[in-house]
């Protein structure tokens, strides 16, 4: 079977959905890892490996949706639930623009009251502060949310958000896009095909979107191949994703529980994803949830980019995952790897090399 992948990648061929699983369940790490690294090779032959300075502000923690997976949430009634006012969430784009940040990715809850009125005041405050940052925000289920309070359609609803400043989608709330596995862990969110339909209207749109995937949770192998063949005929259909972000279940603190899944299991559905979504660009190892050391490791097994620098981040911090990187460290990380740092944009144009 490893000859016969092997051939078919050196033809510039897709592999199928039983090759990849075969390649996730069946074969040796390293030899996972050295296909994932010569097709990251053959798309980024510059050697770079890439980061955003950004910063996630989590505007509410306030909740509906209650996923089994997430140490976040809270209901609206306890008493450490929050809503930011505007001020504050200025107040925290100011210190992302101050430490010279192009990126902020915002995302809350599943909220049961915020109409769109509410996002469209602040991105339009927001992109007449700060021009020089890029709106990266919401998720696919929170704008099926915004629609519905606001009476909207889902297309309607993000013209209305672009047309106030909304720059590009995040992927998350991807989870695992397969919907018996989301009935496990995410009940009361949407399902896969409401999160494709998103993604591919603000692709319509001329918005460039990422895709996520959890992963580790209580799904199967196949759950995981499923994942990636639903992104990558999603990206030959429309296009849009810039990049690819593979990321572990953290269980502390979740009403799920369990164990993280291992070093050797998240290198290998990073190759594994590297080697599947040939249509997609850029993959991204995750330092926020694996530390500094494996994210370098991930940067040999078919990851070309780092994601953000985080100014902050509190939903994997809520599960008690901590990492904390300054752009120095990123940038220190990635050199004594032996690849050039590069500072990028949201839509990857590089800024500056170091």
């Amino acid at each position: 079977m490893f000859e016969q992948i092997n051939a078919k990648l050196h033809g510039g061929k897709p592999i199928n959905r039983e090759e990849a699983l075969w390649l996730l369940t069946e074969a040796e790490l390293l030899s996972v890892g050295k296909l994932a690294a010569a097709i990251r090779q053959k798309k980024h032959p510059e050697n770079r490996v890439t980061f955003v300075v950004d910063r996630n502000v989590n505007y509410s923690n306030i909740c509906d949706s209650k996923c089994k997976f997430c140490a976040f949430y809270r209901d609206e009634q306890d008493g450490d639930a929050y809503l930011l006012d505007y001020e504050t969430i200025f107040a925290k784009v100011q210190e992302l623009v101050d430490h010279g940040g192009t990126q902020l990715l915002m995302q809350g809850g599943i909220h049961p009251t915020l109409k769109i009125d509410w996002f469209e005041n602040l991105f339009r405050q927001l992109r007449q502060r700060f021009p020089q940052v890029q709106i990266h925000s919401l998720s696919p289920a929170e704008v099926i949310q915004i629609a519905k309070l606001s009476g909207l359609t889902m297309a309607e609803c993000l013209c209305r958000l672009q047309a106030a400043g909304l720059a590009s989608v995040p992927g998350g709330g991807a989870e695992i896009l397969v919907d018996s596995v989301r009935q496990v862990i995410s009940p009361n969110k949407i399902g896969w095909k409401k999160w494709a339909e998103v993604m591919e209207e603000a692709h319509r749109l001329g918005m460039r979107t990422t895709a996520t995937m959890m992963f580790g949770s209580t799904e199967k192998p196949a759950d995981i191949i499923e994942h990636l063949f639903r992104i990558r005929e999603i990206q030959e259909r429309s296009g849009g994703f810039t990049a690819f972000i593979p990321w572990s279940f953290q269980p502390d603190n979740t009403e799920l529980g369990g164990e993280s899944a291992s070093g050797i299991e998240y290198l290998k559905v990073l190759a594994v994803s590297r080697i599947v979504l040939d249509n997609i660009d850029n993959i991204q190892a995750s330092w926020v949830t694996q530390g500094a050391r494996m994210a370098q490791v991930a940067l040999f097994f078919g990851g070309n980019d780092l994601g953000g620098t985080m100014l902050e981040e509190n939903v994997v911090a809520a599960a008690g995952c901590s990492f904390r990187m300054s752009q120095d460290d990123i940038v220190e990380l990635v050199r004594s790897a032996g690849f050039t740092p590069a500072r990028r944009t949201t839509e990857y144009e590089i800024l500056k090399e170091y």
